[in-house]
């Protein structure tokens, strides 16, 4: 059985380092040509003169606030995407709004070798629980799982008794999907008596896989492992094993895209080893992402892996480098607070808690009353839901108030392990 999905995997890393900066040498002109909005970011910059890692500090760094601001000026894609991207492909729509448009090609999201990296090999039939509504999360592993071979059950999101009688009649030896959903699926198939026992591997992304969870999944028989993805750049970086197929420390970089890691709120890329916000460039020629700040926070490790893969390894998500944040699968932010507090004069200030409870995610959102004013906790709990799409347990903050420091989320979770 071969060790890796194709020979990139193991070039010499400065052959890879050459070849990337080569290729976006001559993508930058295919982006200006194509976008008038890279057009305009990129005028000036010498596509020419970008040799070195460090050259690529004069391409300024297009955060996703900053994107969502174009596509509400100019949309649908804020004049980044090619002057006709009607190619018989997808578009998207993911939370912010921010859309999106489907890289052509085989494999348009670079999630082929995520799978074969988790152990998954091709014929395998893949239950498949990220949304296919609207947004790409569930076609970025879809399209990889089919190009490498595998059949998918498009599963989605939601309606968890279906899902389990589903997987219980088709008997999927792959579950994809966040990490929580399966723990959800196994408990249900316990309590309805249905068996499960056909996973045995999971390649989960759209949150961090605890520790303990992986070991929950591990004692019930399915070896799961994660990649880290976005709905612009598809699979940014995934996990590797050993010999035993146990996970290895990190996360690989993918083939064919470039990351850094920068100072947050900058464009400088920081020292190896310091924690920073993950900046990723793609080769989408229909919708050019280009030094786009994912808004995550990593850091590059410095060893090799002992897989024997060559690209470079970050330590896996660490946090927002901002107050935006994932729950459940789903982006939570500060604005959205904000919309809250509009629709009740009553709260003069809000913060999001984010928690884990019986190993899924938990929202607590805590109010401070304004003056001779008593909020309704149960219209703020729909308000919360209807502008979130979450759940969230409303408390009212304590007679001092909430600190007044600026922190609308508050990411208490352990990412440590």
């Amino acid at each position: 059985m071969a060790a890796f999905f194709d020979q990139n995997e193991t070039r010499d890393r400065t052959a890879r380092e050459a070849a990337l900066l080569e290729r976006l040498r001559g993508f930058l002109n295919t982006a200006t040509a194509a976008s008038p909005a890279w057009a305009e970011r990129l005028n000036g910059v010498d596509a020419d003169a970008l040799r070195t890692r460090a050259d690529l500090a004069r391409i300024p760094v297009l955060r996703k606030s900053e994107l969502l601001e174009h596509q509400k000026n100019n949309p649908p894609f804020g004049g980044f995407a090619a002057n006709r991207p009607d190619t018989g492909g997808r578009v998207f729509m993911s939370p912010g709004p921010i859309f999106e448009i489907q890289p052509p090609g085989n494999d348009p999201y670079n999630a082929a070798r995520a799978f074969f990296a988790a152990g998954i090999r091709p014929g395998a039939l893949v239950h498949n629980a990220f949304a296919y509504h609207m947004t790409p999360g569930g076609f970025i592993l879809d399209e990889g799982a089919r190009a490498f071979g595998c059949t998918v059950f498009p599963a989605g999101i939601g309606n968890t008794l279906m899902q389990v009688e589903a997987a219980a009649s088709l008997k999927p030896s792959v579950y994809c999907g966040t990490p929580d959903f399966l723990k959800i699926m196994l408990d249900k198939a316990t309590e309805t008596g249905h068996d499960l026992t056909s996973f045995k591997h999971g390649l989960v992304s759209g949150g961090a896989l605890f520790p303990s969870l992986r070991e929950e999944y591990a004692s019930r028989g399915v070896k799961v492992m994660q990649c880290y993805a976005s709905a612009e750049c598809g699979v940014i970086a995934y996990e590797s094993a050993d010999a035993d197929g146990n996970p290895l420390p990190g996360m690989l970089v993918n083939e064919d895209i470039i990351v850094e890691i920068v100072r947050p709120g900058t464009d400088e890329p920081v020292p190896d080893g310091e924690v920073g916000e993950v900046v990723v460039t793609t080769f989408n020629p229909l919708y050019p992402m280009i030094r786009l700040g994912t808004g995550d926070l990593s850091a590059f490790m410095e060893e090799p892996s002992p897989c024997g893969r060559t690209n470079r390894r970050i330590r896996g998500w660490m946090g927002r480098a901002d107050q935006r944040t994932k729950v459940k699968g789903m982006f939570v932010d500060p604005k959205q607070v904000a919309e809250l507090l509009r629709r009740h004069d009553e709260v003069a200030r809000a913060r999001l808690i984010v928690t884990r409870e019986n190993e899924t995610d938990a929202l607590s959102l805590l109010v401070e009353a304004r003056s001779n004013t008593s909020p309704d906790i149960n219209a703020i709990a729909a308000s919360m839901k209807d502008i979130t799409g979450l759940s969230a347990r409303v408390e009212k903050a304590g007679p001092d108030g909430l600190p007044n420091d600026g922190k609308v989320i508050a990411d208490e979770r352990n990412y440590a392990g």
